[in-house]
């Protein structure tokens, strides 16, 4: 699984739980550019060539355009719109797990030049809510040991470190799965 994640403007502050504060996840700021917050709605066909750049863009071992395609129908593949074109996105959906579904966060990244204005935040809010509308009991997601800035998006998200993958990504990184209840 692939993530890249700002860190968004209200983390660092230790203890917060942005999935106890609406208000707080959404906030985006507006950038230098002048630019407005981007509108989240779910993903259509027309924006899996955008949001297949903002993947090559994002990780080393980008996930095949393919891949995107499949998951079109996920209540939890979701696209940040604005002015210039999808600027994010977040791939999440249900596995089946003992007779009640379990989500996972499978991918998430926010363009180059749009990182840092709370776009992932605001995406990661709106997929566990697509995903709580599936009747989880739990979501969970892996990333990567070394992303801190992930990692602490995702405690303030109430996630929690559950066990550790050694040598999960094909650069031989190790990843970190965490887990969240509703």
């Amino acid at each position: 699984m692939n993530f890249w994640v700002e860190t968004p403007p209200s983390s660092g502050r230790g203890g917060t739980d942005m999935s106890l504060d609406p208000i707080r996840v959404g906030v985006t700021t507006i950038s230098p550019g002048g630019t407005s917050d981007p509108e989240i709605r779910p993903a259509v066909r027309a924006d899996l060539l955008e949001v297949f750049r903002i993947e090559q863009a994002s990780f080393p071992q980008p996930w095949p355009f393919g891949a995107f395609e499949g998951f079109l129908d996920a209540p939890g593949f979701l696209v940040a719109v604005a002015e210039d074109g999808v600027v994010g996105y977040v791939v999440a959906d249900t596995v089946p797990n003992h007779g009640r579904p379990l989500g996972h966060v499978k991918d998430i990244a926010v363009r180059p030049d749009r990182r840092g204005e709370g776009i992932g935040a605001s995406l990661l809010r709106r997929a566990l809510s697509a995903l709580a509308g599936q009747d989880v009991s739990r979501v969970k997601l892996e990333v990567r040991a070394g992303n801190e800035a992930a990692i602490g998006l995702y405690r303030g998200f109430g996630f929690s470190h559950h066990h550790t993958v050694p040598r999960y990504y094909d650069d031989g990184e190790d990843a970190l799965v965490m887990l969240r209840g509703f």
